[in-house]
């Protein structure tokens, strides 16, 4: 099979490239080059050097072809100009999902000759086809399943992709690298956004956003306890770097951020967010997208609201085609406007929408 592999530096896409040539496949590796590090560079270092230096070593030594795929205005224009939007309207985004939407498996592969039949990355999930419909189902590692960063794509996008490690652990990875002797057999796994790099989510807000200094209010009291730089620097749900230095209130308890006035630029705080009274256990879902073309027909699935082993049983009510509430099982304190809510019925991720809003 003639198969476009997108190749990281990572050592997950770099065993599935591996894989690929050892099953006879005919390959070729395609680098995707996002980094900001040209207008960012004063900001810190951006890996992509690093990466290609990794790369470059796999593909000489199994003789692959490696082409490089320039996105960076396309990027931008897309995918950092969303986060910007979504950031400055006090909402909180997912570029990564945005990423694999837009970039990895729409403009990037616009650019890979269309005669490859399958595209591949090291994505730990996996494609099952059923009655002539592709689907997207979970990875046996619950902590690397990354369905729900996939969820949003179309079922077109779907049935051109394969993912050689989505039956495997990571640690049975790491082993195939060691046995395969890769020179990024021991290199860490990213963190954080897609394309930043080794740039802070911070300063790079700042840089596009700038600073706006504005109060810290006690959500309950009404008290100021501190000063911020910009209510786009906070999420909802926040308890680290609120930036009132470890502030408590009286009953002992953390203070969250627990609200923004995007118009007076207050950032609002609690120590009572745990409390009975509380509890978010609701929410609307908008921007709805199936990987079957309809909406599931049972009223109640699993959902994750974001990366990770965490999921929760839900009621969902059809508001219209494309809205639907939620009941959740139990209450999840970071619910936030922009996030996606991924949607499964047991192994297999149906779809996602955006949050909307919570508590309705």
């Amino acid at each position: 099979m003639k198969i476009a592999v997108l190749i990281s530096g990572g050592v997950d896409s770099s065993v599935a490239l591996k894989l690929l040539k050892d099953q006879g496949h005919e390959l070729t590796a395609f680098y995707i080059k996002i980094w900001l590090e040209d207008e960012l560079s004063f900001l810190g270092s951006c890996p992509w050097e690093e990466d290609l230096k990794f790369i470059r070593g796999i593909c000489d030594k199994e003789k692959i072809r490696l082409e490089i795929i320039p996105l960076q205005k396309e990027y931008f224009d897309t995918v950092v100009d969303y986060t910007l939007t979504e950031v400055k309207a006090g909402r909180t985004p997912n570029p990564d999902i945005m990423c694999n939407n837009k970039i990895k498996f729409d403009l990037a592969l616009e650019k890979i000759d269309p005669s490859f039949e399958k595209i591949a990355t090291g994505h730990y999930a996996q494609v099952i086809e059923e009655n002539g419909k592709f689907l997207l189902k979970k990875a046996p590692d619950k902590v690397k399943d990354q369905t729900y960063f996939l969820s949003n794509l179309s079922q077109e996008q779907l049935s051109r992709l394969i993912f050689p490690i989505g039956s495997l652990d990571k640690s049975q990875v790491r082993e195939l690298a060691k046995k395969y002797k890769l020179p990024n057999k021991e290199r860490k796994d990213s963190q954080g956004i897609c394309f930043l790099g080794k740039l802070k989510y911070i300063d790079f807000i700042r840089h596009y956003l700038g600073d706006k200094k504005g109060d810290i209010l006690n959500r309950e009291t009404g008290e100021k306890v501190g000063t911020h730089k910009g209510y786009w620097f906070y999420t909802i749900g926040q308890r680290k770097g609120i930036g009132i230095g470890g502030l408590k209130g009286s009953s002992g308890e953390p203070f969250y951020v627990v609200e923004k006035d995007l118009e007076k630029n207050i950032v609002y705080v609690s120590n009572n967010y745990h409390s009975a009274d509380k509890k978010r256990d609701q929410l609307e879902v908008g921007n709805l997208n199936w990987f079957s073309g309809k909406s599931p027909s049972k009223d109640r699935l699993q959902v994750k609201l974001r990366h990770g082993e965490k999921s929760y049983n839900c009621k969902i009510n059809q508001l219209s085609k494309e809205k639907f509430s939620l009941k959740l099982d139990s209450h999840d304190q970071g619910i936030a406007a922009g996030q996606f809510a991924a949607f499964y019925d047991g192994e297999i991720c149906l779809g996602s929408g955006v949050i909307n809003r919570d508590n309705i």
